[in-house]
């Protein structure tokens, strides 16, 4: 199918761009600066753009089968996460693009006692203000009108291999037999676009884990 993406520079969108590219789907690359995408492929375009602007968002999405947004703000700017989905949204929704994927936070799911993740004692304070500012920008995607999903890690995201061994919830935090919760980058990557190729989660949230 025909895929957008932004933020395909980062960690996690270019493991997203690898695996959209190795099952064959045709992929437009909006990034900010087009020599940070480290590939070349005759069914990928790479095209300099600003999701903070939702009229290039309407523009590069337009036509697209499934937009992927693999955004991340910068530590200290995670206020801007809002003003990108608000764009995001905008442009998806003037662009009558197919359907928005969102990588989101794991923040927000919750743990066995009922409470969110980001509230139980132990998570990293430092990590709280981009765990709210996802929080937020769940909330603008769920009442949006546009056709979404919402992809949230596993507590730990790590840099290891596509395994294809992972579970896939909705709103509860994953763990293994010992409580803990991880996924790799290339099995969250391979989840993403298992979701594209065999849509399951169409207005609403889902996570991955081991």
């Amino acid at each position: 199918m025909k895929v957008a993406i932004f933020g395909a520079t980062g960690a996690i969108g270019k493991t997203i761009l690898w695996e959209l590219m190795d099952r064959g789907h045709e992929v437009t690359a909006i990034v900010r600066d087009p020599s940070k995408v480290e590939m070349e492929h005759e069914r990928l375009r790479v095209v300099q753009g600003d999701l903070l602007n939702p009229d290039q968002v309407a523009d590069f999405t337009a036509g697209q089968e499934a937009v992927v947004s693999a955004y991340g703000p910068k530590f200290g700017a995670e206020e801007e996460m809002l003003e990108v989905t608000r764009s995001l949204i905008e442009g998806v929704r003037r662009a009558k693009a197919g359907r928005l994927v969102v990588v989101g936070g794991a923040g927000s799911l919750l743990t066995d006692s009922g409470e969110m993740l980001m509230d139980t004692p132990g998570f990293p304070e430092e990590v709280k203000p981009l765990a709210k500012a996802h929080v937020d920008a769940y909330n603008l995607i769920e009442a949006s009108d546009i056709n979404w999903t919402y992809m949230s890690p596993a507590a730990t995201i790590t840099t290891g291999r596509r395994t294809g061994l992972f579970r896939v919830g909705m709103n509860r935090v994953i763990t293994d037999d010992l409580g803990e919760s991880s996924i790799s980058v290339g099995d969250f990557a391979a989840a993403l676009v298992d979701e594209l190729d065999d849509p399951q989660f169409i207005q609403s949230r889902f996570t991955v884990g081991y």
